[in-house]
């Protein structure tokens, strides 16, 4: 294993061999690029002297923790990709960073990135987890990229939903290929958050497989050029955002038409208008079989009250009547 060291990289420097005029104290600090990819390292020593460097290589090697970077003021790229690495760590001091090579290592989590407001890409991709598990995003990492991220590379991770991202609003170029997403209507309310993006991959997911999947994004980003490795052409998306709002207004006449026809007279199931104007019986009846209603009403049978002394008056009249009859 080797140890990164100011002496190492003495050694290695071909450049400070060429400037004879400075010393190697000047020549580090004025130094501003710094590659040691694939030299077996496996840890970094104290580079402080390198106080400009802004692009860092140490991607190919055995590191297995971020460290002794709080020099790097200045540093705006840092690869470390196919390392040991599990633990986002020691990265408050890059507020510079715009560009985060994490790719191939054994991170779980997503951490440790709230100081890194000016990171404008993060490839975190093809990470090696357990069995069974996927990679995670720590909210306050998320949140502290949302005004800067515009690439996201989170291919072959396990990934089964993206509503953790929904505030990553600035992403222009976003790779999530070879994952588990297969939720087309999480992945539409994500993306219709996401106004800026431009191209995108996701091939390798059960969601390609749904139908109409290739459509239904192609409308809800409108600014999407890219899809899936497929150049999007702008008088085939017009095609589908015309048919879609075409589509979308004649859902929404049906359902007023239905709305409306549920608001009708009660009855209105059981009669209809007939030649005349007047309502009758339909064939499905109303309470069983009766006779047609006038107008659709029941008919009621109406009651008069009697007073007593009136119906006293009627039995005597009818018993003088019969009396009578009797006498003949």
């Amino acid at each position: 294993m080797v140890r990164l060291t100011i002496d190492l990289i003495n050694k290695t420097s071909n450049n400070f061999k060429n400037r004879r005029n400075c010393s190697f104290s000047q020549y580090l600090k004025k130094l501003t690029h710094l590659n040691f990819s694939n030299k077996n390292i496996d840890d970094i020593d104290d580079l402080s002297m390198c106080r400009n460097l802004t692009v860092f290589y140490l991607y190919d090697n055995q590191i297995t923790h971020i460290c002794n970077l709080d020099f790097a003021s200045n540093l705006t790229h840092l690869y470390l990709q196919n390392n040991n690495i599990t633990h986002i760590e020691n990265l408050s001091s890059l507020e510079r960073l715009s560009k985060l090579f994490l790719g191939g290592n054994s991170i779980t989590v997503v951490e440790g990135l709230e100081q890194l407001r000016e990171l404008k890409e993060l490839h975190i991709e093809s990470q090696r987890l357990p069995l069974g598990e996927k990679l995670i995003f720590d909210p306050r990492s998320v949140l502290a990229l949302s005004g800067s991220l515009n690439v996201l590379n989170i291919n072959n991770n396990n990934i089964d939903e993206l509503q953790d991202l929904v505030g990553l609003n600035k992403v222009t170029h976003f790779y999530a290929a070879d994952n588990q997403l297969q939720n087309m209507e999480e992945l539409e309310a994500v993306f219709s958050q996401w106004p800026q993006l431009h191209r995108m991959d996701l091939r390798g997911n059960p969601v390609c497989h749904k139908p109409k999947y290739r459509d239904r994004l192609i409308t809800m980003c409108r600014k999407l050029e890219d899809l899936d490795g497929k150049e999007i052409n702008e008088l085939s998306r017009q095609f589908l955002i015309n048919w879609k709002a075409s589509k979308d207004a004649k859902k929404k006449a049906w359902n007023e038409t239905n709305i409306a026809g549920e608001i009708t007279y009660p009855f209105s199931s059981d009669f209809h208008l007939g030649p005349q104007h007047h309502l009758v019986q339909s064939h499905a009846g109303f309470l069983g079989r009766r006779k047609p209603l006038d107008f659709g009403r029941p008919s009621m049978k109406i009651r008069v009250k009697i007073p007593a002394s009136t119906r006293q008056d009627t039995e005597m009249q009818k018993s003088s009547k019969i009396q009578s009859q009797n006498a003949l």
